[in-house]
Formats: C-alpha cells, sequence, structure tokens
C-alpha cells in the first residue's frame, strides 16, 4: 500500500500551481506538516482551504479527516520499535512456513521498491558516483550502517576517493574536509537516528550533494537530499528488511562498475596482485 507522500509524488505531474505549493508544503515537514487544522495547511501553503479539500478528493480521501488518519497511521509506523512491529503483524501472519511468509513478503517489497523508482533520477545518482572530480562519503546508522559498508567496500574498489563515515563519536572529523564537489549517501530508516540526521545536517550546511536510501516513509534526511531513493522494508517481523535496499545499492555498484569498467579493470587487476603477495586467500592451484 502506497504512503500517502508516495501518491502526492505519483500525480505532481497533474497538479495545478495550488496544489503543488499545497504539496511542496505537506512533503516539506512530512507528515506532521499534515497533522494541523486545515486552515493551518492551507495558510502554510498560502492556498485557500477550498483547494486542500479537493487535493483531499483528488488523492482518494474521502475528506481531511482521512487525510489526517492516515498520516497519523504512518507516524505511529515511522517510529514504532520491534514490540510495536511484532504487534501489528502477530495477529494477521499467514498460516505457512517462515521461509515462505517472509520470502513473498521481501519478494513483493523488491517489486513494489522496483516500480516506484524513478528511474532517471537513478541515473543521475551513477552519473554523480562516476564523477572523478567528486570525492564520494556513505553512512548509515546502527543497522543501515552495515548496508553503508556493503557499498563502500564495492565502491573502494571501483574508484578512488570513497570512505566510509561510522557513526561513532570520531564522525564529526570526517566532515571537517567535506565541501560542494563531495557526495554523501546516507542509508536511513525508522526509527531514523539522530546522528544521522545532524551528520547530513552539516553536510548540507557544507554545500555536499546528499543522496539518501530510505524507506517508504521517508527519513527527515529527504528535505537536505538532492535524490531520495526509497525502498519498501516492512515484513512479517520485528524487524524491517533491508533487502530491497541492498537489491538498489548492488544495482547502483553495478552501474558505476559498467562505466568505469578500464578504471576498474585497471583498479582490479592492482588488487587482485596486492591479494597474491599478501596470501589473503587461498590458492587451489
Amino acid at each position: 500500500m502506497s504512503t500517502v507522500s508516495e501518491t502526492i509524488l505519483s500525480r505532481l505531474d497533474g497538479m495545478t500551481r495550488a496544489e503543488r505549493q499545497l504539496a511542496d508544503a505537506i512533503l516539506s515537514n512530512y507528515p506532521i506538516s499534515g497533522l494541523g487544522s486545515i486552515t493551518e495547511l492551507a495558510a502554510l501553503a498560502d492556498v485557500s482551504t477550498p483547494t486542500v479539500a479537493r487535493m483531499m478528493q483528488k488523492l482518494g480521501f474521502s475528506g481531511y479527516p482521512a487525510f489526517q488518519a492516515a498520516l497519523r497511521d504512518e507516524l505511529g509506523q515511522m517510529i514504532s520499535g520491534p514490540i510495536e512491529k511484532r504487534e501489528i503483524w502477530g495477529n494477521r501472519l499467514p498460516e505457512e512456513h517462515v521461509l515462505n511468509r517472509y520470502a513473498g513478503a521481501v519478494s513483493r517489497n523488491m517489486q513494489m521498491t522496483l516500480d516506484q523508482i524513478d528511474a532517471e533520477q537513478f541515473d543521475r545518482i551513477c552519473d554523480l558516483v562516476c564523477d572523478p572530480d567528486r570525492r564520494i562519503s556513505i553512512t548509515g546508522g546502527r543497522i543501515t550502517g552495515a548496508l553503508a559498508r556493503y557499498l563502500f567496500l564495492h565502491l573502494q574498489m571501483i574508484r578512488p576517493g570513497v570512505s566510509l563515515i561510522q557513526s561513532e563519536a570520531s564522525w564529526p572529523h570526517a566532515l571537517l574536509d567535506m565541501g560542494p564537489d563531495d557526495v554523501l549517501l546516507v542509508f536511513d530508516v525508522r526509527r531514523y537516528e539522530n546522528t544521522t540526521l545532524t551528520m547530513g545536517e552539516m553536510a548540507h550546511e557544507r554545500g555536499a550533494e546528499i543522496v539518501l536510501f530510505t524507506d517508504q516513509w521517508r527519513s527527515p534526511i529527504h528535505r537536505l537530499a538532492h535524490y531520495t531513493v526509497s525502498a519498501q522494508i516492512a515484513v512479517p517481523s520485528a524487524w524491517d528488511s533491508g533487502l530491497s535496499l541492498m537489491l538498489l545499492s548492488e544495482a547502483l555498484v553495478a552501474a558505476v562498475q559498467e562505466n568505469l569498467w578500464d578504471q576498474v579493470k585497471a583498479r582490479t587487476d592492482a588488487l587482485e596482485a596486492a591479494f597474491d603477495r599478501t596470501r589473503l586467500f587461498r590458492k587451489f592451484t
């Protein structure tokens, strides 16, 4: 099921100027911006109250209360911890083996993620990562840090100037030299970590371009990001799935690798020579 923000974004092209203003107002501090009264939202967007009412109808809601109910439901999902997530699924788990149940949910997540992805935007992200004049930094949170490290290890082999920023006490050091020619790739999913947000804010203040990999509800960092890529993460578990984000990461690696293949081949040859010298991997011949 699509979130309110996904529904709004999918219909931007068909909106009037006033409706676009309203959409921007809703998305600017989503979902909090839509939890006030209808007159408050109209004033925030500098549109009339009837415009807000018509917009709700166009988005498929019976009225403003139904719109707000959807936002409150999303807010609850955005801040839910493992226990709350388990309670959501616990009473409606299909009676099938956990492997089939989980695999089915993940497969649907991946397909929904691919269906909603903006291919042109993804290509622009690939071009950004391929740009030799830009340094690439990658970061994530307590759990998504594993996804950040996975992407870092691959991109580090593909091109120079790639670094991993880990959310520990020394991370501010990594931002000291960050500037307008730098790119920060950020992984952040619900419950959205304060450290990751602060890191994004500081990188944004230094002029770096931010690429956000997030969930369907979108991290607050999306307000700072040049590009936001959303993935479906909810599964029948107390914990979310990172497989859709992993899919996007691996697709990014594959695209960048092909675009920079001559450079990648030279770096890989040098790396393999280093592996042979250090005897990192077993040889069977």
